[in-house]
């Protein structure tokens, strides 16, 4: 069994399809595998989150499919998928698919949803915030279950990641559910989070160890990486956005991980 201490530390770079032609998307995916990133991910949504709201934007899992194909070493995954918008047994067939077309490196991340422009303008019902974690709670034994009734099954396990910080329920579903956990926040906030889980896993019984710990970064290593580290996460990811997608950051923080890698 993988603990906290024999993980690597892995850097992911979030390339957020908005604001660029799909050809710049493509190159960048590209050259962010050549440099050495461990995974490559998008995001679900259908318009951009910053910029220009009605901007150019694409959809996350036709991409994923495209990223299955055009890259050959990276993960792959979204960053994360909203469960709302699709049927749980329909996302566990996509998710198999690509994990087939990648030849094993799709990552499943998921979460409860909450950009309502992407509710209203889709026709999906928006809810509450305890209304979309109970779907999300519905929802992942259910995307289990079928991954076990493919035919051809997956090609691995596929790790299933879940983004959020709700302390009394999101939590508990990764403590349950997921292979990796996703958060943001400062050092401080990322403590607080950890020790949380870390009891909930306590509560249903799983080694806390099992988990994988990341955090979206921004800014250099040098101001929270290594803090960031000490606390057992593994998993840093820069988010870059269109039209240019800047890598600079990125390549710090890969020399950053080739150092603490040794």
């Amino acid at each position: 069994m993988t603990t906290r201490q024999d993980r690597p530390i892995r850097i992911g770079l979030q390339l957020q399809p908005q604001h660029a032609d799909y050809d710049a998307i493509r190159r960048t995916a590209a050259e962010a595998e050549e440099l050495g990133v461990d995974v490559l991910f998008n995001w679900d949504h259908f318009y951009p989150l910053s910029g220009d709201p009605e901007g150019k934007h694409f959809e996350c899992w036709t991409m994923l499919g495209a990223w299955a194909e055009a890259t050959s070493r990276v993960e792959i995954g979204a960053l994360v998928t909203c469960n709302s918008y699709r049927n749980p047994e329909l996302l566990a067939d996509m998710a198999r698919t690509v994990d087939h077309i990648s030849g094993g490196r799709l990552i499943l991340g998921i979460g409860a949803g909450w950009f309502q422009k992407d509710y209203d303008e889709y026709g999906y019902e928006f809810g509450t915030a305890g209304s979309r974690l109970a779907d999300l709670a519905d929802a992942l034994p259910r995307i289990e279950k079928r991954l076990t009734k493919l035919n051809p099954p997956p090609t691995r396990k596929i790790p299933v990641l879940i983004g959020g910080g709700g302390e009394k329920k999101t939590l508990r579903l990764v403590a349950r559910h997921a292979d990796i956990w996703h958060g943001f926040g400062d050092v401080d906030v990322a403590a607080r989070k950890i020790e949380i889980l870390d009891r909930h896993c306590a509560d249903v019984g799983r080694d806390p160890a099992e988990i994988e710990r990341s955090v979206g970064v921004s800014g250099s290593p040098a101001e929270t990486g290594d803090q960031l580290a000490e606390l057992g996460i593994t998993l840093f990811t820069v988010g870059v956005s269109g039209p240019d997608y800047d890598l600079g950051p990125l390549r710090e923080w890969l020399a950053w991980r080739d150092r603490r890698n040794g």
